[in-house]
C-alpha cells in the first residue's frame, strides 16, 4: 500500500506536519511518500502567469505523488479560518492541470491548531470542498489545543483525543483494506 502524506503548511515548525508524522507511525507496513509543502512552492495562481509560463513543476510533482499513491493522509493548517496560502496556491495550480486533484483516492483528513477548535473551520471547508475535487474522505480527526495535547516525542498525550485519533486511523486502515 502506497501512502501520499502532507500537511497543508509550508512552515518548518508546522504542527500539522507533526500530527501527520505521528499518524504515519501507524502505517509502518506501508510505503510512504511524506512531502513538505516548502519543497512544493508555487506562485499565487494567475491566468497571466499561466499564459506566460505554463504550470509550475511543483503542481505536476504534487499530482504525480497522488497518482502513484493508493491513499492520502493529510492535515490541514488553518490560517484565518481557511487553507494556508501555500496549500491554496499549490492546489489551485494542480486543479488547472487535473480538476480531479485527489484522483478518487481514499483520504484520512485531519487538522490541528493551538486553539480549542482544532482547525475546525478548515476541516469543515475541506470536508465539503475536497470531495468536489475527487477526494474520497474515509475518516477525519481534529486535534484541539495542540500545544497542550501533543508531545513531539510521544504524540497525542490526552487519552480521549488519543483514542479518537486511533479510531480514525483504524477506520481509515479498514477502509483501504489494511488490518
Amino acid at each position: 500500500m502506497n501512502i501520499f502524506a502532507f500537511a497543508g503548511s509550508s512552515s518548518s515548525t508546522s504542527i500539522n506536519h507533526a500530527l501527520v508524522n505521528a499518524t504515519l507511525k501507524n502505517f509502518e507496513d506501508c510505503t510512504i511518500e511524506f512531502i513538505h509543502l516548502k519543497d512544493f512552492a508555487a506562485p499565487l495562481f494567475s491566468v497571466d502567469i499561466e499564459k506566460e509560463q505554463g504550470h509550475p513543476e511543483a503542481a505536476f510533482r504534487f499530482l504525480q505523488g497522488i497518482e502513484q499513491a493508493d491513499a492520502i493522509i493529510c492535515s490541514m493548517a488553518e490560517h484565518n479560518r481557511s487553507y494556508s496560502a501555500a496549500f491554496k496556491s499549490l492546489f489551485d495550480w494542480a486543479s488547472r492541470i487535473n480538476v480531479k486533484v485527489f484522483q478518487n483516492k481514499p483520504m484520512l483528513l485531519m487538522s490541528t491548531s493551538p486553539g480549542g477548535y482544532g482547525g475546525g473551520n478548515v476541516m469543515k471547508e475541506a470536508s465539503t470542498f475536497f470531495p468536489q475535487f475527487a477526494a474520497d474522505i474515509k475518516a477525519t480527526f481534529s486535534l484541539p489545543k495542540f500545544n497542550e495535547h501533543f508531545d513531539r516525542e510521544k504524540g497525542i498525550t490526552d487519552e480521549i483525543l488519543k483514542e479518537q485519533h486511533l479510531n480514525a486511523i483504524q477506520t481509515f486502515r479498514h477502509s483501504i483494506g489494511l488490518p
